[in-house]
């Protein structure tokens, strides 16, 4: 006798398509896999929504119906089709698929026994070791074009502009913020400096008057 199964689908935007992963290449997989391994595809979800969080209409929806007993399984095409978290999958998988199965098409899962198990948190681990080593490369490069001067994001610092790419330092900001470290310097507080610079005429880049709090963060 067939197992019944119940088929998600999910897409990051309403494009139908989400880093080539379709909604037909997906329910093609699910009903081919349904077909191969004689599983009853009693409904398929499709559901619009990135992975970040399992508060998800659609989904919740599934979980539900297998709590409620209305199929032994849950099928998706791909694992990051469920969730792209570590800590999420294991949520699932100690919650709900103790009772009921999880099946994947792509990663050819099916925790109904202890080696589809065993393969399941092996193969999130290493997603999640990936994704962290990509993580840790990227904030490794900003910080290596930051140390160089080169833009990184975001309003360049003051005594600097933005020029293809580099930081170039501005000449009369730079002025500006030696006129602050002076000051400093004779032990003016920033409310002092704030007053007489806004006697002498210096103001910011939109042509205010500089705040104290302002002057404390360009000499820090």
């Amino acid at each position: 006798m067939s197992s019944k199964v119940i088929g998600y689908i999910r897409v990051s935007t309403d494009k139908q398509a989400d880093q080539g992963v379709s909604l037909d290449a997906q329910r093609q997989k699910l009903d081919a896999y349904a077909t191969l391994y004689d599983l009853e595809l009693v409904d398929v979800v499709v559901e619009t929504g990135s992975a970040k969080t399992l508060n998800r209409d659609g989904l919740q929806g599934v979980l539900t119906r297998l709590r409620a007993g209305e199929a032994e399984g849950l099928l998706v095409a791909k694992l990051d089709r469920l969730t792209r978290s570590v800590a999420d999958l294991g949520t699932l998988v100690d919650t709900y698929f103790q009772s009921s199965a999880l099946l994947s098409v792509s990663e050819q899962i099916d925790t109904r026994s202890a080696a589809g198990r065993l393969v399941l948190n092996v193969l999130a681990s290493v997603s999640q070791w990936e994704r962290e080593t990509i993580s840790e490369r990227t904030a490794t490069a900003m910080q290596h074009k930051k140390a160089n001067g080169e833009y990184t994001g975001g309003k360049a610092p003051y005594g600097f502009v933005l020029i293809d790419g580099t930081l170039v330092e501005d000449e009369q900001e730079q002025r500006i913020l030696e006129t602050v470290a002076k000051y400093r310097a004779k032990g003016l507080s920033y409310r002092r400096m704030a007053q007489i610079m806004a006697e002498e005429g210096i103001v910011s880049r939109v042509g205010k008057p500089f705040a104290h709090q302002q002057l404390a963060r360009m000499a820090a």
